[in-house]
């Protein structure tokens, strides 16, 4: 209560005082850019995604440009130690995203290599994925793949370093047949999906359907 006296919650955008449990004001709330993909049509991140690797369905809940707010509330999440930022962030994929049909079996996260998330305290992506799990009846498992090389972070790498980025990953765990959602951050050049994504393409059955937090486009 005292500490939110002293440093009060404020937007990121306007800076002004807001409540705790939100990241922007409800002004600024309109200055996001959301993607307004329709999980189950083509859509820019399918057609990303399916130049790389197959994709049943895809969904981006905003666009990431130069200086938006979506860059700033994603930053913030995961570099400003501010985690709760992803329960916000599954709360707005609920108000846009329903699974009609082709409803996934399983949450699936990108990983961090073990050095960085020593250094983070976090994935930034746990929170978000387990709010969506309670929110869709959906279940999450943060453990069936495991980054093999700690890489630097793509949003701070130049364009032609992220293209020539070998992020590998293995399964820790014997899954097959399952439709699988694979959720990630900022979908960038797609190297890091691609690579995951085939990694549990390898076993039998697997189909593989892709959920960002935004699209850098």
């Amino acid at each position: 209560m005292i500490l939110d006296i002293l440093f009060p919650n404020r937007c990121l955008q306007c800076n002004q005082i807001i409540d705790g449990n939100d990241v922007v004001c409800e002004v600024c709330f309109s200055q996001i850019r959301f993607s307004h993909f329709n999980f189950y049509e083509e859509n820019l991140l399918k057609e990303k995604c399916g130049l790389q690797f197959p994709v049943e369905n895809a969904f981006a809940l905003m666009l990431f440009e130069d200086e938006s707010l979506s860059r700033k509330i994603i930053h913030q999440l995961k570099y400003g130690n501010r985690e709760k930022i992803g329960k916000i962030l599954a709360e707005w994929v609920s108000e846009k995203l329903e699974f009609e049909k082709q409803k996934p079996e399983l949450l699936v996260t990108i990983p961090l290599h073990h050095r960085k998330l020593n250094k983070r305290g976090y994935n930034q992506l746990h929170l978000f994925a387990k709010c969506l799990s309670e929110i869709y009846h959906i279940p999450y498992d943060h453990e069936i793949l495991k980054r093999n090389l700690h890489t630097t972070a793509q949003a701070k790498k130049n364009k032609e370093q992220r293209l020539n980025s070998e992020g590998k990953f293995t399964l820790n765990k014997d899954v097959s047949g399952k439709h699988i959602l694979l959720i990630d951050d900022v979908f960038t050049t797609g190297n890091t999906m691609s690579d995951a994504a085939w990694e549990i393409l390898k076993n039998d059955g697997n189909k593989i359907s892709v959920l960002v937090m935004a699209i850098d486009n």
